[in-house]
């Protein structure tokens, strides 16, 4: 038991695989911290949102990257979530029919995500407020 999810772009070619973190609440704080991060909105982006997920898990079993077709998207937990790494928004779904995760602020998933990730490309906490204030977000 998981609580897995799938992301891939509008493509759907290559996905990454959560075993956990897949509530929308976590994805959309991955993709934030992407956008935040200015990631580029090509492969590379797609690389650095996986590279992100496995520094926030770091043990080397929550995360994977294959072809989709490959991936269990049909996971009887939060589906599969189609992105845009133009906007880093989520701009589909799919196998999923439950009840959306809302158990994090955007502001603690961001935290949390930050504080995973190497030292030499973390930013402030107020990096993170001003952030949140200039996409109109609440902090709390």
């Amino acid at each position: 038991m998981g609580n897995r999810a799938v992301i891939t772009d509008e493509r759907k070619k290559v996905g990454i695989y959560l075993h956990w973190n897949g509530g929308r609440d976590s994805i959309e704080g991955f993709l934030k911290y992407c956008k935040m991060k200015g990631y580029r909105n090509d492969d590379y982006g797609m690389a650095r949102l996986a590279q992100t997920i496995c520094n926030y898990f770091d043990d080397g079993l929550s995360c994977g990257v294959d072809l989709l077709e490959n991936l269990d998207c049909d996971n009887w937990d939060n589906g599969m979530y189609i992105i845009n790494t133009s906007t880093w928004e989520i701009t589909g779904r799919e196998y999923f029919n439950g009840v959306e995760q809302d158990r994090y602020t955007l502001s603690q998933m961001l935290k949390s995500i930050n504080d995973c990730q190497p030292q030499k490309v973390r930013v402030c906490d107020n990096e993170i407020d001003e952030f949140l204030k200039k996409i109109n977000t609440t902090l709390f």
